[in-house]
């Protein structure tokens, strides 16, 4: 999973992405024309991964990862010459499978505000502006070539092509109304005709709310109910603090601030949660892992999530639910007690389900 972290300038960006990868990148504000980005990637924080450790004594364990790409910060809603972002800025956050926007909640007259005041709503609204010209220039260019090709083509392209020209009109449209492309309706059939464009504005949003100490107790708020998006406060500079202690000091400065659990692993949650992915599980005495899939994957794809031989030449995958191997203690007891079971192909993988799947690959 790859998410990218956007923002206006002076925003805390840089000082959000330290907090979420234990790390110590510069946070002196940078132009965009400094396009070189900070990287990191993070182990996913996974309980049910240590409970396994224990009962299996492996020889290592592997959670999942994620990998945050901290980049420049964007404009703020001025149309650049040409249209859209620099291309380089525009390759990194292509790529990333959700976006994660850092607004600034914070007064700090030492830090003064590009914009001079403290305004959310209006933060939010310019840098997703910003992200509309990109996808709208990207629609406007392809548009061109479609016009002059169209015509040109067989009547079975033809009509393939007419069907991706009316979903990028439809597209167009919604962003000029400032509706973001996540907003708009579209069968699966017209996504995977689009998927490759890689739009901005159709990635899950998660809008971090980047407070300061005082706000902890009663943090601002903001209405913004768009799909596949969410809102959560999280203060920036203590949690990077937070982020350079060990366990235990971390956990006495948590308690004392009365914050419950890490910006990490909040954040990380809410990430899954805005993607549609799960995790499932396999355990034994090489390795105990998480694997990352997407909601509703069928135990053979799940299966080439580990190996395309595996998916391949699968034959049946034998699960149990977490709770009910912690409840039984062992994979012995568990199947004693009836709660493991063989499933196929179309079997939905579970969040937490350990399996172990059984394959034949013909050579």
């Amino acid at each position: 999973m790859h998410i990218a972290l956007i923002g206006l300038p002076k925003s805390g960006k840089t000082t959000v992405f330290n907090a979420l990868t234990c790390g110590n990148a510069e946070t002196t504000a940078f132009s965009a024309a400094q396009v070189a980005p900070n990287m990191a990637t993070v182990k996913v924080p996974d309980e049910r991964l240590n409970v396994l450790t224990k009962l299996f004594k492996p020889k290592k364990t592997t959670p999942a990862d994620v990998q945050y790409v901290d980049i420049a910060g964007l404009g703020g809603g001025k149309k650049q010459e040409g249209g859209g972002l620099p291309p380089a800025l525009l390759n990194y956050l292509s790529g990333a499978d959700a976006l994660l926007h850092v607004v600034r909640a914070f007064e700090d007259s030492a830090i003064p505000h590009p914009n001079e005041t403290v305004d959310i709503a209006r933060d939010v609204a310019n840098l997703n502006l910003e992200l509309a010209f990109a996808d709208l220039a990207i629609i406007e260019k392809r548009l061109k070539r479609l016009e002059a090709e169209i015509s040109k083509m067989s009547a079975r392209e033809r009509e393939f092509r007419i069907l991706e020209r009316d979903l990028l009109l439809r597209f167009q449209a919604g962003l000029e109304q400032d509706k973001p492309i996540r907003e708009l309706e579209a069968s699966p059939e017209e996504e995977l005709l689009v998927r490759g464009y890689q739009f901005l504005t159709a990635k899950p949003l998660l809008i971090i709310l980047n407070i300061n100490e005082k706000q902890l107790a009663a943090p601002p708020t903001l209405e913004y109910t768009a799909r596949k998006s969410g809102v959560m406060p999280l203060a920036g500079k203590i949690e990077a603090e937070l982020a350079q202690l060990d366990a235990t000091d971390a956990q006495v400065f948590m308690d004392d601030l009365g914050i419950k659990e890490s910006a990490r692993s909040l954040v990380i949650k809410r990430s899954y949660e805005l993607l549609g992915l799960i995790s499932f599980l396999t355990a034994g005495e090489d390795e105990v892992r998480a694997w990352t899939i997407r909601h509703s994957t069928p135990a053979v794809e799940a299966a080439g999530a580990i190996h395309s031989d595996i998916q391949r030449g699968f034959i049946r995958a034998e699960v149990v639910a977490y709770k009910d191997l912690v409840a039984a203690g062992s994979m012995n007891d568990a199947k004693k007690v009836g709660a493991v079971r063989m499933e196929g192909k179309q079997y939905i993988v579970q969040d937490g389900d350990i399996c172990h799947f059984l394959f034949n690959v013909m050579k």
